[in-house]
């Protein structure tokens, strides 16, 4: 993964060069355009003035007289009689150069049918410049440079007057004026780009720091961060203190667990080793003891591995599925257990009865509470499963006739490991643990109660439920 501070440096700094570019470019085509309608009115208004100076009777020395004011030196202008060049005669002083950008603006004029009369500077040097056809702008290529003219016919005069400029001076002062534009620009670019990486590195500077308190804390340290951050990576820090929330439940999970299950384990291993022990001393029933404590241990195992299984998966893959055919299943293979006690074992309600739920998931759980209710119930008891709406919802309710259970141990018997005591009956106290645990899992609602004049009724009810 490359480097934010990086990546955004040169994201800027292209950016900024294309974004130059595209300035300097814009720069360019809007000055060539402002500056070709400032020079056309100049040379449009020039040319008006000359036409409003301009004798109607001039006579041919008066032409000649002209030619000296607008000649220039190298480049002289030249008077033209029926078509062909006619020396120039004049009692003026020879022309001046007072700037060289001078020769680049040319004056001249024409008859009525395009015969040239007086063309001055650049415009003699490759023959008679071409004469105008229409009045208005054009571009005029000319001994291979491009000219800017402005024409107009003078009715006083029965003459063309044209005047011009050579494209290079255009195309040098929008050059200049982009370039005097864009010089700075390119001077500021390294500052710009200077700046921008102090900006950006003071700008991730709190994902710096927040990397470095999460990089450095030991792996026993899960207390919550409380950098001040900006408001960007307040959704970032919130993420990680609710992931260490997690964690640090889960975490306090397992050790509870595994503590607990050290626990458990531990009781019947003991008891296991001295039935046995006893029964190697020739004391039959300890076989029979030592059989109970293997079943025991046996069942704490399956709970454990179940409960193992529960916490790795978040969450169940729920489809609509009938309850009947579930229940109906675990109630025949159990109904041994129930015979070999004597317990009447029945099945009530609906015939269908639809949930949104895990197939798996339902039959652990029914078989949970049915075992539950079977272990708890005593010789000729009775146990009944009844499937049944309740306000519109489905409901699984599994009543027997065993002791029941103590009030305040109604809310806290679905803690794992938690049993009745004094009872009698061997169990790992994980089952209605288990079933908690799934029920919350499918969103639905388990509820005990203690029945009258003895026994208990578990149920579960799926769909909104209020209580």
């Amino acid at each position: 993964m490359r480097s934010i501070r990086l990546y955004l440096l040169r994201t800027l700094a292209v950016t900024m060069v294309v974004a130059g570019g595209i300035a300097f470019t814009a720069a360019y085509l809007i000055t060539d355009h402002e500056l070709e309608e400032i020079l056309d009115t100049q040379l449009s208004l020039h040319s008006r003035i000359v036409a409003g100076q301009l004798d109607p009777n001039a006579t041919i020395d008066d032409y000649a007289r002209l030619a000296s004011r607008v000649g220039l030196p190298e480049h002289p202008a030249q008077l033209y009689r029926d078509g062909n060049a006619v020396p120039v005669s004049s009692a003026e002083p020879g022309p001046k150069l007072y700037h060289e950008e001078e020769l680049k603006l040319v004056l001249g004029f024409w008859n009525a049918d395009g015969s040239p009369r007086l063309l001055g500077g650049k415009w003699n040097d490759a023959g008679p410049f071409p004469a105008p056809l229409e009045e208005g702008f054009r571009w005029e290529r000319y001994d291979g440079h491009r000219w800017r003219v402005f024409s107009m016919f003078d009715i006083a005069s029965d003459s063309w007057i044209s005047m011009g400029l050579e494209g290079s001076f255009h195309d040098e002062v929008v050059e200049r004026i982009t370039w005097n534009n864009l010089l700075p620009m390119l001077f500021l670019l390294p500052i710009l780009l200077w700046l921008m990486s102090r900006i950006i590195r003071r700008g991730i500077a709190p994902i710096q720091a927040l990397s470095s308190q999460v990089q450095g804390r030991s792996a026993h340290d899960l207390s919550q961060i409380d950098n001040p951050v900006p408001l960007e990576l307040n959704e970032l820090q919130q993420s990680l203190n609710d992931f260490i929330a997690r964690l640090k439940a889960t975490l306090e999970r397992e050790r509870r667990f595994t503590a607990d299950a050290a626990h458990e384990l531990r009781t019947p291993l003991a008891a296991l080793r001295i039935h046995l022990d006893n029964a190697q001393a020739g004391e039959e029933k300890s076989l029979q003891k030592a059989y109970v404590g293997v079943e025991r241990l046996q069942r704490v195992v399956e709970q454990l591995l179940i409960l193992a299984r529960l916490d790795q998966v978040a969450t169940a893959s729920t489809a609509t599925i009938n309850l009947y055919p579930i229940v109906a299943e675990l109630v025949a293979e159990l109904w041994p257990l129930a015979e070999e006690r004597d317990q009447h074992l029945t099945l009530t309600g609906l015939t269908r009865l639809e949930v949104n739920a895990d197939e798996v998931e339902v039959g652990i759980l029914f078989r949970n509470l049915l075992d539950n209710a079977l272990r708890y119930t005593p010789e000729g008891g009775q146990v009944e499963i009844e499937l049944a709406l309740w306000e519109g919802l489905p409901q699984l309710i599994v009543r027997d006739s065993g002791p029941g259970l103590p009030e305040a141990l109604l809310v806290k018997v679905t803690e794992r490991f938690r049993r009745a005591s004094g009872q009698g009956i061997t169990g790992s106290g994980l089952g209605l643990s288990i079933v908690s645990e799934l029920v919350q899992r499918q969103g639905a609602h388990f509820t005990l109660s203690n029945r009258t004049p003895s026994g208990l009724e578990a149920s579960v009810t799926w769909g909104k439920y209020q209580q």
